[in-house]
This record gives C-alpha cells, sequence and structure tokens, in this order.
C-alpha cells in the first residue's frame, strides 16, 4: 500500500478496485478499515448490511474472505494485525450477484447459482441425492466443515440484484423471490456448521426468505458501531488524500480549506446512524481526487429511472426533498412496492439520507446527501418531463444560467417559455397553482448548481425563490392567473420585505433584482413578468 505521499510521485488512486488481496499487495492508496472488519467478524454469526452502489460494499466482503482465509501478509500494518492474536483459517464460500444480469428469465439466476455451486463442489464434493440448488448448498456446507474440522465463513454480495432487476416484471420477480427463498434457507437450516455470515445489498426487501424466515440475521445498516465501515469519514479524507486535496485545490484556484468545504458540499453527507459521523461517497471521492476535476462520478455510472417513475407514479413533491421528509423508522428500513411509498428505497439506493431524528416519537428526517445527489436526481426527474430530453437538450438548460450570470432577463425568459412549452401534457394538466410552477422553476434551476431557495420565510412572509449569484441576487414572487398580476407580485416583495436580508447587510454589494412573474393555467405557460423598478 502507498498511503505515504512523502516519497513523491503521484500516488495509484483505487477507482473500482473491489479485491482486497489486489489492494493490500498493490500500491493503491487504501483507507483502512480492518478494525471494523475485525469487530464484525467477532461480533453477531448472521449479518445483513445495506448500502448504495459504488459504496464500498464488495472491497468489504473481499476484505472479510481475506482475513478469514488467514492471508495475514495482505494485512501487514493494518489495524487488525495488532488486534488478531491468532490466525484461523476457514473454508470461505462467496457468491457475488453482482457479476451476472437476471433480466430475462429464471434460468439466468438458476444458472448463475449453479455455476457457483459447481466451482465450489469441484473442492468440497458432490452427494448424488444432492439435486436441487438449495441442498446442493446445504451439502456443500456440511462437507467442508467436516473436512476441514472449521465452520463455514459464507458472503453474499449485492443478495438483492436479481430482485431489482425484475422489478419491472412481477411474474419473474415472484420467480426470483421463490429461488432465493430456497437457497438462503441454508443460511438457517445450517447454522451449526456456519461460522460467519454476511449479505450484502442496497435495498431490504419484505416478505422474503432472508428477512422473514432468517430472523437470526443481524440487520448492521443502521449500526451505531458500523456506520463508518463503507464509505469515508472526514477524518479519513483529511489524513489519507492530503497531496490530493492539495492539487485539486491548486488546479481549482482554491485554497486547502476552501477546496476540503467544497468536496464536503459535493460528496459527504450520509448518514447510517442518527447521531453518528457522516461518510463521504467513496467512489465520487476517489474518482475527483484521480482525475483531478470535480465532477458527478456516482450519478454517472446509473441512472435510477424507476425511482422517477415511482416518484412521478405517487404523486410526491420534490420540494417536500428540500425542506425534509418525515418518516418512521419502517419506512426507511421496509420496502414493499406494492405499499407504493418509494421512500425506503430512495433512502436504501442513497439518494436520501438522514438529516434528523426525533427520539421521542421514533421519526427521521431525510433530504438530499449532497449536491451531486441533488443534481444528479433532479436531472433525470427533468429529463422524464421533457418531451425532448436527449442530446442537444441539456445545453439549452445550461444557457438559463449564463442569462442570470449576465443579468440577461429577456432571453432567460424567452428560454423559459420554451421550456414549459416542452413539457409533456400530462404534466401541464397538473400545473394549476403557484405552487405547482414554482416546483418545476426550481427543478429546472437547481439542475445549473445554482443556489436556489424556494419559499425563503422572512419575518412577516416568504418568497417563492431566491437565487444568489456572485455579482446578482434574484428575488421572484409567482402568480397565476386566477390569483393575481406581476404589479401585485411585486408589490408582494416589497410589503413582505424579502429583500431586506441583502439590503441590509452592509457587505453584501450585489445587485438585487425583484421579478413578478404570472402563469397563465390556460395556455400552461408565462403570460407576464416584469422586473422591479421598471
Amino acid at each position: 500500500m502507498n498511503n505515504d505521499y512523502r516519497t513523491g510521485g503521484r500516488r495509484k488512486m483505487p477507482i473500482g478496485i473491489q479485491n482486497f488481496e489486489e489492494m493490500g499487495a498493490g500500491e493503491w492508496v487504501y483507507v483502512d478499515k480492518t478494525a471494523l472488519v475485525y469487530e464484525l467478524a467477532h461480533d453477531a454469526k448472521h449479518n445483513f448490511l445495506s448500502r448504495p452502489r459504488r459504496f464500498g460494499k464488495s472491497l468489504l466482503i473481499s476484505t472479510l474472505a481475506a482475513y478469514f482465509r488467514a492471508d495475514k501478509e495482505l494485512f501487514k500494518g493494518m489495524a487488525v494485525e495488532k488486534l488478531e492474536t491468532e490466525w484461523i483459517e476457514y473454508p470461505v464460500f462467496i457468491f457475488d450477484f453482482v457479476i451476472a444480469t437476471y433480466e430475462e428469465n429464471i434460468s439466468q439466476l438458476e444458472s448463475f447459482l449453479n455455476l457457483k455451486l459447481s466451482e465450489l463442489e469441484k473442492v468440497w464434493g458432490k452427494a448424488k441425492e444432492e439435486d436441487a440448488l438449495g441442498l446442493r448448498f446445504a451439502g456443500l456446507v456440511k462437507r467442508a466443515a467436516e473436512k476441514t474440522g472449521k465452520n463455514v465463513v459464507i458472503l453474499i454480495d449485492e443478495y438483492d440484484r436479481a430482485l431489482t432487476q425484475t422489478m419491472d416484471n412481477p411474474e419473474l420477480n415472484q420467480q426470483v423471490k421463490a429461488t432465493l427463498k430456497g437457497f438462503f434457507s441454508v443460511l438457517k437450516g445450517s447454522d451449526k456448521n456456519i461460522r460467519f455470515s454476511l449479505l450484502t445489498g442496497v435495498t431490504k426487501f419484505s416478505k422474503i426468505s432472508v428477512f422473514s424466515d432468517l430472523n437470526q440475521l443481524c440487520d448492521i445498516s443502521l449500526s451505531e458501531k458500523y456506520t463508518t465501515i463503507c464509505g469515508i469519514t472526514q477524518e479519513e479524507l483529511e489524513t489519507n488524500f492530503t497531496p490530493e486535496i492539495e492539487t485539486l485545490a491548486r488546479k481549482t484556484g482554491r485554497s486547502r480549506v476552501e477546496m476540503i468545504e467544497k468536496l464536503k458540499d459535493e460528496y459527504n453527507g450520509y448518514y447510517f446512524f442518527y447521531d453518528g459521523p457522516s461518510v463521504y461517497n467513496p467512489y465520487s471521492t476517489v474518482s475527483v481526487l484521480s482525475k483531478e476535476r470535480l465532477g458527478d462520478y456516482w450519478y454517472e455510472t446509473g441512472t435510477p429511472t424507476f425511482l422517477v417513475e415511482e416518484l412521478l407514479q405517487n404523486k410526491f413533491d420534490i420540494l417536500d426533498f428540500e425542506k425534509g421528509i418525515t418518516t418512521s423508522a419502517e419506512g426507511i428500513n421496509d420496502y414493499r412496492r406494492e405499499a407504493g411509498n418509494p421512500i425506503p428505497l430512495l433512502f436504501q439506493t442513497g439518494y436520501l439520507t438522514i438529516k434528523n431524528y426525533n427520539s421521542q416519537f421514533d421519526l427521521y428526517t431525510l433530504g438530499f446527501p449532497n449536491g451531486e445527489v441533488k443534481r444528479g436526481f433532479l436531472n433525470s426527474l427533468l429529463q422524464s418531463y421533457s418531451v425532448q430530453a436527449g442530446s442537444g437538450y441539456t445545453y439549452n438548460y445550461a444557457q438559463f444560467g449564463t442569462d442570470l450570470l449576465e443579468g440577461n432577463l429577456e432571453n432567460f425568459f424567452n428560454r423559459l417559455t420554451s421550456f414549459f412549452a416542452a413539457l409533456p401534457y400530462d404534466l401541464h394538466s397538473n400545473l394549476h397553482n403557484e405552487r405547482d410552477y414554482e416546483y418545476a422553476f426550481y427543478v429546472l434551476m437547481t439542475l445549473l448548481g445554482q443556489l436556489t431557495f424556494t419559499e425563503v420565510h422572512g419575518n412577516i412572509g416568504r418568497a417563492d425563490a431566491i437565487i444568489k449569484l456572485d455579482e446578482r441576487v434574484y428575488i421572484f414572487e409567482f402568480k397565476v392567473t386566477s390569483g393575481g398580476t406581476v404589479e401585485e407580485a411585486l408589490a408582494q416583495i416589497e410589503e413582505k420585505g424579502y429583500a431586506k436580508p441583502f439590503e441590509t447587510d452592509p457587505n453584501d454589494k450585489r445587485e438585487i433584482i425583484k421579478i413578478g412573474v404570472v402563469f397563465d393555467t390556460e395556455k400552461r405557460n408565462i403570460k407576464e413578468w416584469r422586473k422591479g423598478g421598471e
């Protein structure tokens, strides 16, 4: 491992490295999580861990495999080297569901399980009477334990991949559940021959064998003890990546302190225990430090199409995400698609995280974890609305920001009129009041990476939207044709004192621009707009 940057040269950053053997023996920068690995290995016997995709689950599985195989040479210089006094080798079974696809038919899942079992049977043998997948699995566990005199370690990575890939095919999804039920039941039936087991995944699906029949499974997903077992803490970032942070700061014209704050805003903010430390998305963090360029790296690896569809079908108001969504503990743990509530899935997949916790009523407040996730999710949402989503259209979105930066309101509102005209009819049919238009406007402006506030509270009222830029502050008040005029909108900005926080700050020299906007609900577009003072 090359964690010593004083030797000079550019260090190797482990983008996409999921094999601990490669990580430990190579020159990759590695954040040492082995103290937590040791504790987990000596804690509960059967465990489940949910984390978003690209969050280090596969590397954790690989690290546990190396530890239980007693590959102690790989752990030289790490925390576990001092903790472990007796290295014991156990037979280790790994099932990495992530390597296959399962969308077409149940034979894909059966073929994957058959392949994995066949590989193990070459080592541990097979009895003639073992024909079904579950029987073969149980037979392998028993023989491995008998031959070695050591109980078996079972590591299952991304157990839910087949379930998530078949969500849009109810019949196939039920077949997948039935197959997994029979297979995973071995964990309970073979308990006496098992030393340790861990299942990882993105989602905790209810009503399948793992979480109903396998009642001894310990869910550590929201455990205080293991909240940082995946991801990078603030201390780990600043300790392990000093040269990369300094290089990125120089390239972006920031100080080290400013660079750390920018990284925190963009990639930190995930909480897996309500009162615990937050963690950075490891994939995005390592990517930006390696490529020396800020970007939405995690979000570029996948689009949450089915999540957006569920939000639209269940008519969730995206503005609630900004203010915070309140839900029970069950509301973040138990996902059932038939219940029509995508909030647990949004939390488990990493698009929402814990912002606050009310211990008196056991209620969580959820919101976007950081800038990368917020922009990416709203971009997917907006693309699903626009009939012109695709090549060339993102460029037009960016032009909104250019217009505001330059103070060109004429161009801005011309584009905004075209934007509303391009929205599909089924979205238009829901735009009837100020809040509906404010919602669409909010989604659009947040995409541009601007600091946008909606319904900003003041002493005697609230502004519909405020956009703060380096040289200008825009204050918007929205009306609909049945609810007021541009004159009334501008008058409300003055009467309610929406601009006072900026006007009374002697250090704020930015131009304050007040804008009244009226939407025509019949024509489903902007009827009129006016800048204050004109």
